[in-house]
């Protein structure tokens, strides 16, 4: 079945969201348009926008590579988007205070039991424990992929550290550099606030403990970190500091800062560090990335962790097999945007099914990302299926099962013009006294023809995505 191409209607058509920049891109010169992107990567090199690839000597440092053909969403189906995301987003925070209290969607047999406590994720120490503003997901990133004209799909949730904002912020402002004269024709949502509400978000949900405006820092594992650049390029444009965990000590009960007049409390910690690594008191005790002490000023309502520790059981594959019914029985509704049909290789009947269709199916690991430890069955070898077949018999609750999706294609400059490559999105979306989502978010994209994976350290790009102001 041919995929849902964004642009192209059938026939010679164009799809209405397209028909502006369809028309603007007849009369650009192909030479003119192949080196706008050499300047677009001239500017990502120069602003210094780079990711680590673990385990690659030969890269250690790469660029994401850019697209500069913009992916573009009309305003009616983004307001079906922020609907279905703000509903999610909702039941993901509720879900969260539920398990870490009286556990009703267990007790009520929507969710079996073994399945948060044996959760590698579930953290014991949020038992009980509210944080301020009763908000455990301050910061969220929803992929999301595209099979039709109205159908769209849930791929998966990002509740911990959700990662790519930076990108989305600096591909629009490329963008803009680049072509000025677009902007001009076509009404596009912005996104460059996004820091700014960031800011207010975080100041929102500030504990009892602080006094006056809320001092917020940035918590990074280091410089050799695969995000460095996001971590540094979100504390400068919120204009807070960036702290490691040798920064950071415990002082009259507060966790507090090294600064040149000595250590100055904080009230709020964007942290992107995991769970396993922020306090070696209560989690791994050989940890240098954290703060001895931490957990215990947080459980005394002293200092605002966002995303809290324990929000990472809200992204485990195996508990988004769930998420219907997580979105029903904390809204009372069904769910607005569809999950991706999922087998739990932890039933036997679902293992034996997808043991039988490997060649067929995409497996992940249920704690898996970045495109890691998975396995896309149609585009594997027989020998890889094997293998894998073995890890599924060995460990079968440590894996999910999804059919391969028609991602939906927008196009792409090649060297031998436009041609369409499978994209997905990842919104972002803030949470406090109030949720906001950015108008697009991040679109990234396959850069391979055929191929199905997005993720930027397994060859993907990205795009700017317009939200048509419509």
């Amino acid at each position: 079945m041919k995929p849902f191409d964004e642009m192209l209607a059938e026939g010679d058509g164009v799809r209405p969201p397209y028909k502006i920049l369809k028309k603007w891109l007849e009369t650009q010169n192909p030479d003119k348009l192949t080196q706008k992107t050499v300047d677009a990567e001239h500017v990502f090199r120069k602003t210094g926008i780079t990711f680590a690839v673990y385990g690659d000597d030969q890269a250690a440092e790469r660029l994401i590579p850019f697209d500069i053909i913009p992916r573009i969403i009309s305003g009616r189906e983004w307001r079906r988007l922020s609907q279905g995301i703000e509903q999610r987003v909702m039941a993901l925070n509720a879900f969260l205070d539920d398990i870490y209290h009286r556990q009703e969607i267990v007790r009520a047999g929507r969710i079996p039991k073994e399945l948060i406590a044996h959760n590698e994720a579930f953290v014991p120490e949020m038992i009980g424990f509210r944080p301020p503003g009763n908000v455990y997901t301050h910061i969220i990133g929803v992929d999301i992929v595209r099979t039709a004209e109205n159908q769209f799909y849930v791929l998966e949730d990002n509740a911990r550290t959700p990662s790519g904002v930076s990108y989305m912020l600096e591909n629009r402002e490329t963008m803009m550099q680049l072509f000025p004269e677009l902007f001009q024709h076509v009404k596009v949502c912005p996104v460059e606030t996004y820091p700014q509400l960031l800011r207010q978000s975080l100041s929102a949900v500030a504990p009892a403990a602080a006094r006056g405006a809320p001092t917020i820092a940035v918590l990074t594992p280091g410089i050799y970190n695969s995000a460095y650049f996001e971590h540094a390029f979100l504390a400068d444009q919120m204009g807070v500091e960036l702290v490691e965990g040798s920064d950071l000590r415990v002082v009259d009960g507060r966790v507090a800062m090294r600064t040149t007049e000595g250590f100055r409390p904080i009230d709020v910690l964007y942290r992107r560090v995991d769970d396993a690594y922020l306090d070696p008191l209560t989690f791994r005790p050989d940890s240098t990335l954290g703060v001895a002490g931490i957990m215990d000023v947080y459980r005394a309502g002293n200092i605002t962790i966002a995303n809290a520790p324990g929000t990472g059981i809200a992204d485990d594959k195996a508990i988004y097999s769930y998420m219907p019914e997580i979105v029903e029985f904390y809204t009372g509704r069904k769910a607005i945007l569809e999950n991706v049909p999922t087998w739990r290789c932890s039933e036997k009947d679902s293992l034996a099914y997808v043991l039988e269709h490997l060649e067929e199916l995409v497996v992940k690991e249920v704690h898996g990302s970045g495109g890691y430890g998975m396995l896309v069955g149609p585009a594997a070898s027989k020998k890889e299926r094997e293998a894998f077949s073995e890890k599924l018999k060995s460990r079968p609750n440590n894996y999910i099962a999804q059919p391969t999706l028609a991602l939906s294609t927008t196009p792409i400059l090649t060297e031998k013009g436009l041609a369409p490559r499978h994209v997905d999105l990842r919104p972002f979306v803030l949470v406090s006294d109030r949720i906001r989502i950015t108008p697009g978010g991040l679109t990234r994209v396959a850069l391979k023809e055929g191929s199905l994976v997005v993720n930027s350290s397994q060859g993907g790009g990205t795009k700017d995505t317009w939200v048509l102001d419509d």
